[in-house]
């Protein structure tokens, strides 16, 4: 059986070109188009291909933005002082959240107070929006305040669901291998310990593939198990993660080709929901 470094020199070298079956790529891309614009139904797919290809887990994160933008904002009177404010983000998160203002506002009034936020700090950050609440009269200024530290807190939220597949096809690959089907379970299980890794193995950049082996002298976690992954997504606006999760001595060609595959995919896709890309155009991988 080869050694960790063994597999290291494989994967540096040996499958930098590897690539999915034509065949494989047209029934994938085939699935997604099913799906239409359903970007939830996406996730569970990738999920369900990557496993399925590889044989072994996978793991989806749904796009996030790192840093959030204000993409539409609604003031909502309910009954006396209270006002619901509903915000949409950039990449589809909505926030809500309760106002008490110090007197009761009119519908009316709270629509236009609405229509001038917009005006002025629609696709800004929550920094930039405390900016420009300084120069906006008494009401305005108070809802963009509290606008602004809604989207502060979004910007530091953790993974909030983690999509997964092929947990029982994962375990028979680990074999007599049970503590390193226990490190791979765990990782699955802790966001938070997902979080930080996908982070610092990833960074923010879309595009490419990282293996880590091991963990790379890292990660004692996962002493015994590999994971090959990816960032996926449109830059500037949001992006998230996949990737397959296995033993040391999982078949790397065929996972780095197919995490390759899928995460090209989805940043396509993802591009014309997000309208950068004319939806007649198709997605490049072919």
């Amino acid at each position: 059986m080869p050694t960790e470094a063994g597999y290291r020199y494989f994967v540096q070298h040996l499958s930098s070109d590897s690539e999915l079956p034509l065949d494989e790529r047209r029934m994938i891309r085939h699935q997604f188009h099913q799906a239409r614009h359903d970007v939830e139904q996406w996730l569970r797919l990738a999920a369900s291909v990557l496993a399925r290809t590889v044989q072994g887990a996978s793991l989806v994160t749904p796009p996030h933005a790192g840093t959030n933008r204000l993409q539409h904002l609604e003031l909502i009177h309910t009954q006396g002082r209270l006002v619901l404010m509903v915000l949409v983000l950039r990449g589809g998160d909505v926030r809500q959240e309760m106002l008490t203002l110090a007197e009761p506002v009119p519908q009316e009034a709270l629509s236009q107070a609405a229509e001038r936020i917009n005006d002025v700090a629609t696709g800004l950050t929550a920094h930039e929006i405390h900016t420009k609440a300084a120069q906006l009269p008494l009401l305005e200024r108070e809802v963009a305040e509290v606008a602004a530290d809604v989207i502060a807190r979004a910007d530091h939220l953790p993974t909030r669901h983690v999509y997964y597949h092929g947990l029982t096809e994962m375990l028979a690959a680990f074999k007599e291998e049970s503590v390193g089907a226990l490190q791979a379970v765990r990782l699955l299980e802790e966001h938070t310990f997902l979080d930080g890794i996908l982070s610092e193995a990833l960074g923010p950049n879309i595009g490419g593939v990282r293996v880590v082996i091991a963990g790379e002298g890292r990660w004692e976690e996962l002493s015994h198990c590999s994971m090959v992954l990816s960032r996926y997504g449109v830059s500037d606006q949001a992006t998230g993660a996949l990737g397959v999760l296995g033993p040391v001595r999982m078949r790397y060609g065929r996972a780095v080709s197919t995490v390759r595959y899928v995460a090209g995919l989805m940043s396509d896709l993802l591009l014309d929901v997000y309208g950068e890309v004319n939806s007649e155009t198709g997605p490049r991988n072919e």
